[in-house]
């Protein structure tokens, strides 16, 4: 081949070659720059995996925290009601006491539908007539609020609700303005409100959430009686009865 022709096609292919290596970087600098985003990559890899480490540690101690802090709270509340089912065993309950209602000759010689209160001795008489009468033990006002006179009852109540007395209230300015009724009320199952003509007289013949004071001068005045007792003492009782306290 002529030198001519030699030279040329080696010219041609140092530009081919020249053009090649400028349109394809070499392969290691490729590897370099891979080797380079491969680091980089791994780095952020591993800054969100230790992110998300930490994030699962806190995540898992506030459970158990509060894991923690339900047992507590349940353990209390369970001891909580066992305090409470033992101290409301501990006492006569309000509802299932033995009534203290007796039928005997009447010491008051009333008509019949009549009630007595013998204040002293702690027993409420209703009249039946024919010389008997029921007798319930009550408990009574304490010294200071014993009271005597006649009266009427002026209306009655299912499960009274009870609103204190200015009076009361000034003395005991702890109770509550106003209870809705139920077994916790002072008022009890039922209540007679007894009235002097057309005045409500502020004194109740009524039930009672503290069982163990019947038989005892413990009132402000209201005469108290067992649940079972008033309950029975309600159904016979009639709107405008007389009654007296002696």
């Amino acid at each position: 081949m002529p030198a001519k022709r030699r030279s040329a096609i080696s010219c041609v292919c140092a530009r081919t070659s020249l053009l090649g290596s400028l349109q394809h970087p070499p392969l290691i600098e490729l590897s370099l720059k891979g080797h380079t985003m491969n680091r980089k990559l791994n780095r952020k890899l591993n800054f969100l995996a230790a992110i998300s480490c930490t994030l699962i540690a806190g995540l898992a101690a506030t459970s158990a925290a509060r894991a923690q802090d339900s047992h507590a709270a349940f353990f209390a509340q369970e001891k909580s009601f066992r305090t409470a089912a033992l101290h409301e065993a501990s006492r006569p309950s309000r509802m299932q006491q033995a009534a203290t209602k007796v039928i005997v000759a009447d010491p008051t010689g009333k008509a019949a539908g009549a009630v007595t209160i013998d204040t002293k001795n702690r027993f409420l008489y209703l009249s039946l007539g024919e010389g008997r009468a029921i007798r319930y033990t009550i408990g009574v006002g304490r010294a200071g609020f014993e009271w005597s006179g006649n009266a009427r009852v002026g209306r009655k109540a299912e499960w009274p609700a009870w609103t204190p007395p200015p009076a009361m209230l000034k003395r005991r300015p702890d109770l509550p303005r106003h209870m809705a009724g139920g077994i916790d009320n002072p008022l009890g199952a039922r209540a007679m409100y007894l009235y002097n003509g057309n005045r409500d007289t502020m004194y109740r013949i009524h039930g009672t959430n503290e069982p163990d004071t019947i038989g005892q001068a413990v009132s402000s005045g209201c005469i108290r009686m067992l649940n079972a007792d008033v309950i029975d003492l309600h159904s016979r009782i009639r709107i405008g009865a007389p009654v007296q306290v002696i």
